[in-house]
């Protein structure tokens, strides 16, 4: 079997009393740039002068949205099937204290104002 020879290895070592120079294709420029990032300018007066409100009013919008989710999952629907048609649940018109659907239809209308009134403040202060 003949032994392979890597081109490298067919080259001329350099001597040992000169020193190694690498061509001059392969030297790297000596010219450095320097780049500065740019500066990001808010839109707004508001996103300029309270970043705080801002941001505040971003946070309020996530946990509004996040709320809202966990409020239309737990509600139940209002006809409830086929049971609560044929059961025949009796509703009076007298109104005492409002049932946990009730207060769970409030809390739950209160926060997709609170979603949707965010949503309009953050889409006007431009972050």
């Amino acid at each position: 079997m003949k032994p392979i020879v890597l081109a490298a290895a067919a080259t001329a070592a350099p001597a040992a009393n000169s020193p190694l120079t690498l061509p001059k294709t392969l030297t790297p420029p000596v010219t450095q740039t320097l780049t500065v990032p740019p500066v990001i300018v808010p839109h707004t007066a508001i996103a300029a002068n309270a970043p705080w409100l801002t941001h505040g009013i971003a946070g309020l919008f996530v946990i509004s949205a996040l709320a809202l989710i966990v409020l239309l999952a737990v509600q139940t629907t209002k006809q409830e099937g086929l049971s609560g048609t044929i059961g025949g649940r009796v509703q009076s018109d007298f109104r005492g204290r409002l049932g946990t659907d009730e207060q769970l239809k409030r809390v739950t209308g209160v926060t997709a104002v609170t979603f949707v009134i965010t949503a309009f403040v953050l889409s006007l202060t431009g972050i």
